[in-house]
C-alpha cells in the first residue's frame, strides 16, 4: 500500500471522527490565537488531518490520491524507497505546517479565527508534480484540462490576490505558501529538474 494511501485513509478517519467528536475538533483545530496562549504548536500539524465538511475532504483527498502516488514514485525512483518515503512526508507534512505558518502571524491575536484542512499539504504535492511534469494536463472538475505550469500560474496569482482580499472562508494564504514551498523543495532536493522543466515546456505544443 502506498504512503499516500496511508495518509489519506489516516485523514478521512480523523475527519470522520472528529465532525462527530467536537472536543478533538477543537483540541486539534489550527486556532492561532490558542496556539499563541497556550503554546499548542501541534496544532500546526493535527488540523492537516481536519476538514469542514464532506465535500472539503473529498476534494482534497481526491486531489492528494491524484497527484501523490506520482509524486511519490518519482521519489522513490530518484533516491530509493526509504529515502524518497521520508522525503515525501516531508514534502507532503511540511506543506501542511509551513503553510500556516503565515496565517499564525496574521490571526495570533484574533480569538475566532479557525482553519483546518490538508490544502497547503495537497498543494505542496500537486506543485512538486507541475515541477516534475509540467506540461501533463490538470483537469478541473473532469471538465476543463490545462497544462500544469499554465494552471500553476493561475493558481497562485487567484491564490495571492484572493488572500489580500480575505473575501471568503478559504485560507488562501495556505494555497499560497504550501505551493511555493512543495515547489522550492522538491528543487532543491531534486536540482536536476529545473533544466527538465524547462526544457518540457519548450517541447510543449498547444495542438
Amino acid at each position: 500500500m502506498s504512503v499516500t494511501l496511508i495518509l489519506i485513509i489516516i485523514t478521512v478517519g480523523i475527519s470522520l471522527y472528529a465532525w462527530q467528536n467536537e472536543s478533538l475538533m477543537h483540541k486539534w483545530i489550527f486556532q492561532p490565537y490558542a496556539v499563541q496562549r497556550d503554546n499548542s504548536w501541534y496544532r500546526f500539524l493535527t488540523s492537516g488531518f481536519l476538514h469542514a465538511d464532506m465535500m472539503h475532504l473529498f476534494f482534497n483527498m481526491f486531489t492528494l490520491f491524484f497527484f501523490g502516488q506520482a509524486v511519490e514514485q518519482t521519489f522513490m525512483v530518484i533516491f530509493g524507497a526509504e529515502t524518497g518515503i521520508l522525503l515525501y512526508l516531508l514534502l507532503y507534512l511540511g506543506g501542511i505546517i509551513i503553510s500556516d505558518i503565515p496565517t499564525y502571524f496574521k490571526h495570533r491575536n484574533d480569538p475566532p479565527y479557525r482553519a483546518l484542512g490538508a490544502s497547503g499539504g495537497v498543494a505542496s504535492v500537486v506543485f512538486s508534480s507541475i515541477l516534475f511534469y509540467p506540461t501533463n494536463d490538470i483537469c478541473l472538475y473532469g471538465l476543463l484540462c490545462i497544462p500544469g505550469f499554465i494552471l500553476g500560474v493561475l493558481y497562485v496569482l487567484y491564490s495571492y490576490y484572493s488572500g489580500k482580499r480575505m473575501g471568503d472562508n478559504i485560507n488562501h494564504d495556505a494555497h499560497l505558501y504550501g505551493a511555493v514551498y512543495g515547489f522550492v523543495l522538491s528543487l532543491v532536493l531534486v536540482p536536476q529538474a529545473l533544466p527538465s522543466f524547462f526544457e518540457q515546456i519548450g517541447n510543449w505544443r498547444l495542438f
